[in-house]
């Protein structure tokens, strides 16, 4: 292969960089400084559309010649966002609040150059049906997985699949944070060569 530009991962999740890494492609982590607070009235598709290209472009600044991928996601449940919980209360909440029901987890997905000015955005989401659990297995599955780093709390690479009934998407990785089927087009429409993928010039 020949030399092809740096290629950037703007975060610092351990769920994306092992993701990434399934591409056999060399590449860094650098973790984007943003704010991520919604804006008021701000619907879960501006969100994560907007974080997606702030923390691609807080790096690609930094590094003009790379092409940066950043990623953002969130659960859209009945339109209201539910975030990473950050504690064990607000993480049962949410598990309380979605059980049963079908949640949308939407994944911005961005690559971008500074050089060229070049940014792509894609939208790809999962829909997630939940089991209607009781509040002990629940706490159980909490104390046992501990993701209170993960959006909606079901971590689904974990237990956190037990929770589920059903997933539909057309791109399974994008539930855990990165979708690859994705990327993996994106880079090679930006000539971007990846092992065993086929060239945009190569004929099928």
């Amino acid at each position: 292969m020949k030399d092809q530009p740096s290629l950037i991962l703007a975060s610092s999740s351990p769920y994306r960089k092992e993701l990434l890494s399934r591409l056999c492609i060399p590449f860094t982590c650098i973790t984007p400084d943003i704010d991520e607070t919604p804006f008021p009235d701000e619907s879960t598709d501006a969100l994560i559309e907007r974080l997606s290209h702030e923390k691609a472009q807080v790096i690609a600044k930094q590094h003009p010649n790379a092409w940066v991928i950043a990623s953002d996601q969130v659960a859209d449940f009945n339109g209201q966002a539910i975030g990473k919980p950050g504690t064990h209360e607000k993480a049962l909440a949410q598990l309380q609040m979605m059980r049963g029901k079908t949640v949308v987890f939407k994944t911005g997905l961005c690559l971008m150059n500074h050089q060229s000015q070049r940014s792509i955005y894609m939208c790809i989401p999962t829909q997630v049906t939940f089991h209607d659990l009781e509040d002990a297995i629940l706490e159980n599955y909490l104390r046992t997985e501990k993701p209170y780093d993960c959006a909606g709390s079901a971590k689904s690479e974990g237990l956190g699949i037990c929770l589920l009934s059903k997933i539909k998407s057309d791109d399974p990785t994008a539930l855990i944070g990165l979708p690859l089927i994705s990327l993996s087009g994106l880079l090679r429409t930006v000539g971007y060569a990846i092992p065993g993928s086929p060239t945009p010039s190569s004929s099928s």
